[in-house]
């Protein structure tokens, strides 16, 4: 795009995500978009086709367009959640807790649950210009397997889980992100374990020197995102949260532009 198109792209893009716009509304119509941008309306038709791509804006009608993430189910009302009479751990370390939690599901007589309690995880999804993710090819000894995998860790106390993403990018690959946007934070198996994760995706990285967590670093390579369904089908990609992060790319690249939540 020329100066003016990105001047305009990054216009609507910027009323998106200050919440001027926010999920669901309505875009100005591409003639009162032709006023208030500096572009005619060929060039306006290329910015809304890249904002579609990108996962910012969705087709709406025959010629109108939609801020995306939208959601149109609502919320049960009236249910009871679990009682929660008491819990005590039976096991703990640095690592791991083993609590069992006295609860009482509605209508149900109170039991004991066993709830494992691991760390706090961050882990991110960096894609390059070329459409290429970067990734570690690892041995896990729990599966005892090999498989490609995202760079992250656990967020230390009192750390931020950003900061923590973007440590563990620069220790792993020794490569440092540009930047890092926040997709979700999820519970990997929410039935009996307690692990929060923060999935994070950023666009383009800077080589800044050689891994320094040797232990976790393997093999480190740029992958293309062409090639994810084909490990995915292989067995080749291992971790919750790289799947996590990487089904959430190929969702918004729409015409080929992986782009973060907003």
């Amino acid at each position: 795009m020329g100066p003016k198109s990105t001047e305009a792209y990054n216009e609507i893009r910027a009323w998106i995500e200050s919440g001027k716009l926010e999920p669901g509304a309505k875009l100005p119509s591409e003639r009162r978009l032709e006023d208030e941008l500096p572009v005619r309306r060929t060039a306006l038709r290329q910015v809304l086709a890249r904002l579609v791509s990108e996962g910012y804006i969705e087709v709406h009608g025959r010629s109108s367009y939609r801020v995306a993430g939208a959601v149109s189910t609502s919320t049960p009302e009236g249910l009871e959640p679990w009682t929660i009479h008491g819990e005590r751990t039976i096991y703990e370390n640095k690592w791991v807790d083993i609590d069992l939690v006295d609860v009482e599901p509605p209508g149900v007589n109170r039991f004991e649950h066993h709830v494992v309690r691991l760390q706090h995880v961050a882990i991110s999804a960096i894609v390059d210009d070329d459409d290429r993710v970067l990734m570690l090819w690892r041995y896990r000894f729990v599966p005892r397997a090999w498989g490609w995998e995202l760079p992250g860790g656990i967020v230390d106390a009192g750390e931020d889980p950003k900061e923590a993403a973007l440590r563990e990018v620069e220790e792993e690959t020794g490569w440092r992100p540009e930047s890092l946007e926040h997709v979700v934070t999820y519970q990997p198996m929410v039935g009996m374990v307690d692990s929060p994760h923060e999935i994070y995706v950023g666009k383009g990285a800077k080589r800044v020197g050689e891994p320094t967590d040797l232990e976790e670093a393997g093999h480190i390579e740029w992958v293309p995102l062409a090639d994810v369904r084909g490990l995915m089908k292989r067995g080749d990609l291992m971790g919750s949260g790289t799947l996590v992060a990487l089904l959430h790319i190929l969702a918004n690249r729409g015409a080929g532009a992986a782009t973060a939540s907003r």
